[in-house]
């Protein structure tokens, strides 16, 4: 963060009290303070990204919001309330809606059902043709999309919150709850769910793993412990969605560490320093994390030692990285999808989209092609050759 930005978010704690302080998403978008933004050097493409289909929703304007694919359609929504699902192939649409409310986060899609949020900790539930199925209400804004499996959808507020709801009825089944400590970032990031497990990071540099049938703690270990003797120097958040790989779990927190635990019992494998509210991915050769400063970095996953390091695109702000084939893809505050080979870091090529920032990681599409959304709404799959 800029030091000014730093006193910024300093000034709000102290005359708000307990207050969230805004990490890269709000520096784009809720702080007065604005970054500058490093020009791109030139660079030799050698790749060639296409635009296979694109798309609009309405835009997120503060918001990050997120697509979602569910049985080869992606769904996206926009802030006022716009629904719509596009073939994953082809881009034509499937299905388009309102919601007639306020949105606060991106779409939570599984099973043929659809579900949004809003500001006011409303959840809304919908057939993948907008016919209205229930509602259900939580304590808190929605900042993050909703996930379902198994019968469930999980969601998560932006006070600490989990909530467990049947996916029939939208009757709260469960909810997990923790004491947010005084001062943390400001989250996006929701859930991830599998095999019958929930997880997810929070301020204070913790990971959990519950049941999703039932909301039980399943173990708890630390991802990164504050350090420091300010209160802004002992913040140590994990604000973006832990990642799955076979039997491990790996996060990463602001002012911390990535680490990865056994999935099943919760001990930690490995950790290593590494800062960043972005986020990571993983494929299946290496993890991948974008750091707080928007450089990119290569980790071998099964120790975390380090493979490379990119960092000609610092500055930018760029979101987690997603590994496509042989290359990773990230994209930028000014609407920029970046390249990178999987085994060097090298940059490969970049492509412009609408020129409003992309705030949410790509989704993989598969065979090659992704998708990203912009806070302008626009919606563009893209392939590597």
């Amino acid at each position: 963060m800029t030091r000014a930005w730093i006193a910024l978010a300093a000034t709000a704690f102290l005359l708000g009290g307990c207050e969230t302080v805004g990490g890269a998403y709000d520096r784009m978008f809720g702080s007065s303070t604005k970054p500058v933004i490093p020009e791109l050097a030139p660079i030799k493409q050698t790749v060639t990204m296409t635009v296979v289909w694109q798309a609009a929703v309405g835009a997120a304007e503060k918001n990050v919001f997120f697509p979602a694919i569910d049985r080869g359609v992606v769904y996206a929504a926009g802030r006022s309330g716009e629904i719509a699902g596009f073939e994953a192939e082809t881009g034509k649409p499937v299905s388009q809606f309102a919601a007639e409310q306020t949105l606060s986060a991106g779409v939570g899609a599984g099973g043929g059902l659809i579900v949004v949020g809003t500001g006011q900790g409303e959840m809304l539930a919908f057939t993948d043709q907008g016919r209205p199925l229930w509602k259900a209400r939580v304590l808190g804004e929605l900042l993050a999309p909703p996930e379902i499996d198994e019968g469930m959808v999980v969601t998560r507020a932006g006070n600490n919150q989990i909530y467990g709801f049947s996916a029939a009825d939208g009757k709260q089944r469960w909810l997990y709850q923790r004491t947010p400590p005084s001062l943390s970032v400001r989250s996006h990031a929701g859930v991830v769910l599998h095999r019958g497990g929930v997880f997810a990071g929070f301020a204070g540099g913790r990971l959990v793993g519950l049941t999703l049938s039932t909301g039980a703690v399943g173990w708890e270990n630390v991802v990164a412990l504050p350090r420091g003797t300010t209160e802004l120097e002992r913040v140590a958040d994990v604000t973006s969605l832990p990642v799955i790989d076979r039997n491990q779990v790996c996060a990463v927190a602001f002012q911390g560490r990535v680490a990865c635990f056994d999935l099943a019992r919760g001990t930690q494998l490995w950790a290593r320093d590494v800062s960043s509210v972005a986020g990571l991915s993983v494929d299946d050769r290496y993890l991948y994390v974008t750091d707080d400063k928007s450089a990119v970095l290569a980790l071998d996953k099964a120790g975390g030692a380090s493979i490379w390091r990119q960092d000609k695109l610092a500055g930018r702000v760029l979101t987690a990285p997603l590994g496509v084939g042989n290359h990773v893809v990230a994209g930028d505050i000014q609407g920029y999808v970046h390249v990178l080979a999987r085994d060097t870091g090298a940059l490969e090529g970049r492509l412009a989209t609408d020129g409003s920032a992309i705030a949410a990681p790509p989704v993989e599409l598969g065979r090659g092609r992704f998708v990203v959304q912009t806070t302008n709404g626009g919606l563009f799959a893209i392939a590597i050759q």
